[in-house]
């Protein structure tokens, strides 16, 4: 792979929406994906993700507030994962923002910054592509009115379902995932009313007004009626929580927060940007870097006119 670096004090220059149209940072995409993907495949990727990177930042304004290196990062995370933002009902992966102390718990100091947030179907994707899985169908809602049933028969998990029609105005009570493993072994994931009440509560919990994620929609009474869609999401993110690691950008996040080692590794060589910490990916202030320590052109190099990475359960 080719060096093509960056500094970090290029990349402060640089406002929200000139991050995806730097020229450098297109050529960084651009080698990284055909490194990762294959030759040829990186232009046209960036020309899309680089329009739907800007497109996001225009609906959320919020975002524009991030880091420039943290947005950055989120992007080329994009070559990294290659996914898409593209967005709609089963999104791949989003953009989000949190906020980060950088100072200490008695003197916080807080950072606004991005990162690539992976859906549930983001990471089917990853783990299809990982070779772990051969396939996944699509989640199953079960209503009060079917016939549904799971059982684990000398370490093989077995669903029996049989669906009645119409679930008009019946509550869901199950919903499961049906996966064929790399070996063609088949695999379940199942959750029932009672994991998505302990989910709704734990929220509930985490949220400063004691209120859960509406999408678990909790009514007056305490009773769950999670919305559908939510739901299947949630099945399919939980079903990988005992599967291997899969590779994944150090701007980026799963809900297991794994990463695969395999192959490329995911460092600071791969992002070339100057002025981080090799190992914990944090920004070195330029006033304590040495100029030694610096891999990419020397700023005179670089002229003006040269355009050339906490489990939060109610992420999806």
């Amino acid at each position: 792979m080719s060096k093509i670096n960056i500094t970090v004090e290029q990349l402060n220059s640089m406002k929200a929406f000139d991050i995806a149209k730097s020229e450098i940072v297109r050529d960084k995409f651009i080698t990284i994906y055909d490194t990762l993907w294959g030759a040829g495949t990186g232009e046209p990727a960036y020309e899309r993700e680089s329009i739907y990177f800007n497109k996001i930042l225009r609906e959320k304004p919020e975002l524009q507030k991030c880091t420039p290196f943290s947005l950055f990062t989120a992007f080329i995370d994009i070559a990294v994962c290659g996914l898409t933002l593209e967005q709609g009902t089963r999104a791949l992966c989003y953009l989000i923002k949190r906020n980060t102390n950088i100072g200490t718990r008695e003197r916080a100091v807080w950072e606004v910054r991005a990162r690539l947030e992976i859906s549930a179907y983001g990471e089917l994707v990853l783990r299809e592509r990982a070779g772990q899985i051969r396939h996944a169908d699509n989640p199953v809602l079960v209503y009060s009115g079917d016939e549904f049933s799971f059982s684990d028969r000398n370490g093989q998990k077995v669903v029996d379902y049989t669906c009645h029609l119409p679930h008009n105005g019946q509550r869901i009570i199950a919903c499961y995932l049906r996966i064929t493993r790399a070996d063609g072994s088949i695999d379940y994931s199942v959750m029932t009313e009672e994991d998505w009440v302990r989910l709704a509560q734990y929220s509930a919990r985490q949220s400063s007004k004691n209120i859960a994620n509406e999408l678990y929609g909790v009514d007056a009474n305490g009773v769950v009626n999670i919305d559908p869609g939510f739901l299947m999401a949630k099945c399919v993110k939980h079903a990988f929580k005992t599967y291997p690691k899969v590779r994944i950008g150090r701007g980026s996040v799963l809900q297991s927060q794994q990463v695969e080692e395999k192959e490329i590794e995911i460092n600071n060589d791969l992002y070339g940007v100057d002025g981080v910490d090799p190992e914990t990916g944090e920004v070195i202030e330029p006033a304590v870097m040495p100029r030694a320590a610096s891999f990419g052109p020397p700023a005179n190099d670089i002229s003006a006119g040269v355009t050339v990475e906490t489990d939060d359960d109610d992420a999806f």
